[in-house]
């Protein structure tokens, strides 16, 4: 136990030198260039910050743009993990949707953007573009969970007789469990660069993406960082509760088994 405790202070503490080192480095660099508009100290940056964490504007447009990248995902998330079942289960499918995942793979984002302002507009472009990056990453996943699942596993229970939502959770939900949270950790981060970067192109109208585009065209860089880490902890955070969440239901349902 204490061994435990001092390997995780340990971690803590490295971690922490890690990021005191770098932000050593931002602010050595911003004092050599001295320019603010190329590069703003970590004091500036941070100051900007408790700025915009003071005014109501700052809350509308985490939410506008927090609200419609996150709807994005648990879209793609439902319609990946159920194409994922109907693949496994019927070979049409599978050969249907393989060459549209592979598109989606290669085509650069921002000619799905374009694309995207043309037939939808602006306003829910990060939902769209947030669910077109994350369905592969988590429908592919699942994908190769399912088909890893132990023949043994599935045969044992037919021969026990589990309906069809006894197995799908108890058999199918904890093999494909580790292919889940893989695929979900990177639609996470994908879902934020790919959903702000759309509104950056596209400019909504209070959205995290105009605020960025704005910083740029006034050479804002204090608010260019101060905006960059608004993203960086939200999708963080997110990732955190998101990821506990799962954890939880598997340990609830493997309590549930036993």
């Amino acid at each position: 136990m204490k061994a435990s405790t001092s390997s995780r202070v340990n971690k803590i503490l490295i971690k922490t030198l890690a990021i005191a080192f770098w932000i050593l480095v931002w602010e050595a660099l911003a004092r050599y260039v001295s320019n603010e508009i190329i590069i703003c100290s970590p004091a500036r940056a941070l100051a900007r910050l408790f700025e915009l964490l003071g005014t109501s504007g700052f809350y509308k447009t985490v939410a506008f743009s927090a609200l419609r990248i996150l709807c994005g995902f648990f879209s793609a998330l439902i319609a990946g993990c159920l194409l994922a079942a109907l693949s496994s289960r019927f070979g049409a499918v599978r050969a249907l949707l393989e060459p549209i995942t592979s598109v989606i793979k290669a085509t650069p984002v921002a000619s799905f953007i374009i694309l995207a302002i043309i037939w939808f507009g602006s306003r829910n472009l990060s939902l769209f573009i947030s669910f077109l990056m994350v369905l592969p990453v988590v429908y592919l996943n699942v994908l190769k969970g399912i088909d890893s699942t132990d023949p043994e596993l599935l045969e044992m229970s037919k021969v026990l007789g589990f309906s069809a939502p006894k197995k799908l959770i108890y058999v199918y939900f904890l093999q494909v469990w580790p292919y889940l949270t893989s695929g979900c950790s990177i639609a996470l981060g994908l879902c934020w660069k790919s959903g702000v970067a759309a509104e950056v192109i596209g400019i909504p109208s209070g959205s995290l993406g105009e605020m960025l585009y704005k910083a740029k065209l006034y050479f804002e860089t204090g608010d260019l960082l101060a905006w960059t880490a608004v993203i960086i902890v939200i999708s963080a955070v997110f990732e955190r509760i998101f990821m506990l969440l799962l954890r939880l239901i598997k340990r609830g349902i493997e309590v549930s088994k036993n």
